[in-house]
């Protein structure tokens, strides 16, 4: 199966979303909303603010998971998040 296959490309499956709510990234992981909010504000996760709202990439989340699928050992998203920033030439400090 090729690794761009996603089952929501399957016909009538709805395609996945670009952007999830902090809220939907937070059950999918199984943790509370404040622990992402709090995640993010630090710098330790990814996410895009609009004006007083995050959202967090679909993307970050495929990499993340791809990250821990991968390697086999649990990713710590702090550090994975600042290894990524600097992979891609990104400033460290996260605007508040």
């Amino acid at each position: 199966m090729p690794s761009s296959f996603h089952a929501s490309s399957l016909p009538g499956r709805k395609p996945r979303p670009a952007f999830y709510t902090v809220e939907e990234i937070a059950e999918a992981l199984r943790v509370d909303p404040v622990t992402i909010y709090r995640a993010i504000r630090a710098g330790e996760f990814p996410a895009v603010k609009v004006r007083k709202r995050y959202v967090v990439p679909q993307r970050a989340i495929d990499l993340l998971v791809e990250d821990v699928v991968s390697t086999g050992a649990c990713v710590d998203t702090a550090e994975w998040t600042s290894s990524w920033r600097k992979a891609i030439d990104l400033p460290v400090d996260v605007p508040s």
